[in-house]
């Protein structure tokens, strides 16, 4: 355990070639859960937590980590388990995710695995919709469910889902109604509110859960004859995403003479952590942290007038 606990801060400035490195832990069961390394800031034993009137039930409390107040989240009861982590054991998996800093209240943290993103793969079909996982793996042998960490946030602390008023108009929606944008993104919930928003500027959607379905939707249209750089505004991806990740999916388009011209704006969670080198390295156009509704209009509106 020591290791790990010594470790996680070095291993988050890590970025592979599609690959990245999960922190496993267990929640109340024996079931194995993996979040990636890139999120996670530290990990304790759990501390003392001051509990906050009237705040949601999934939050056990604040607790003072380094000088700052960080909620701690349950995260058993937020994916739907009934009974509450016991505190004395328990660990706090302290995050960062779309700027926002937060604990994740598990039974135990095991070790940290690295891995290739081909190996981490979508739900099987028949989990339905209303599962907490955006993919699973194999690590010797046991099954690895990966949270979809960005559906328990909004659930349990939902943040601003709407482009303030004055962000757009007439003319914006004008100029976006014939525009097309092929978004990426592996969480069902990340796509909604993406898909939210780009309605609203009022451009036209093409929604893939992964970097290579993203590839091969893009290949398939210079079969057809198309150039997809004339074809598509922009390309929005998430990075971290099961077969192909972001950074990945953006190397491939820039060494394809035929692709190497579509805008692409990588859209992550990442953000304490983010590498903004990596981002430069792999030939992103820009990027831009979960989830900010007005800042996401207004990456569209200046690719729009970029476009003319």
């Amino acid at each position: 355990m020591a290791g790990v606990l010594d470790s996680v801060n070095q291993r988050t400035q890590l970025v592979g070639q599609n690959r990245l490195e999960l922190l496993l832990f267990r929640l109340s069961g024996s079931q194995l859960y993996g979040v990636n390394v890139f999120k996670v800031r530290e990990v304790l034993q759990c501390p003392s937590l001051t509990i906050i009137p009237h705040s949601n039930p999934m939050v056990r409390g604040v607790a003072t980590v380094r000088g700052n107040t960080v909620p701690v989240i349950d995260l058993a009861l937020a994916t739907g388990k009934h009974e509450k982590t016991k505190l004395e054991d328990s660990f706090v998996i302290v995050t960062e995710y779309n700027t926002k800093t937060q604990g994740f209240l598990v039974c135990a943290v095991e070790r940290i695995v690295n891995l290739n993103w081909e190996e981490i793969l979508p739900p099987p079909a028949g989990t339905g919709r209303e599962h907490y996982l955006t993919a699973v793996t194999h690590v010797e042998g046991e099954l690895v469910e990966i949270l979809d960490v960005e559906k328990i946030l909004a659930e349990v602390v939902p943040g601003k889902e709407d482009i303030s008023e004055g962000v757009l108009n007439d003319d914006i929606r004008s100029q976006a109604a014939s525009k097309k944008i092929l978004i990426v993104d592996d969480s069902l919930v990340a796509r909604k509110q993406l898909m939210r928003v780009l309605q609203d500027v009022g451009v036209q959607i093409i929604a893939l859960s992964d970097g290579r379905a993203a590839l091969n939707y893009l290949t398939d249209m210079m079969e057809e004859g198309l150039n997809p750089a004339q074809e598509l505004l922009m390309l929005i991806s998430d990075i971290e995403m099961p077969v192909m990740d972001g950074y990945t999916l953006t190397s491939e388009i820039r060494n394809n003479p035929r692709l190497k011209d579509l805008y692409v704006l990588l859209h992550t969670s990442l953000s304490g952590v983010f590498n903004q080198a990596m981002v430069e390295k792999v030939g992103a156009d820009d990027f831009l942290p979960k989830f900010k509704p007005d800042g996401l209009a207004d990456s569209v509106i200046k690719r729009l007038k970029q476009k003319g």
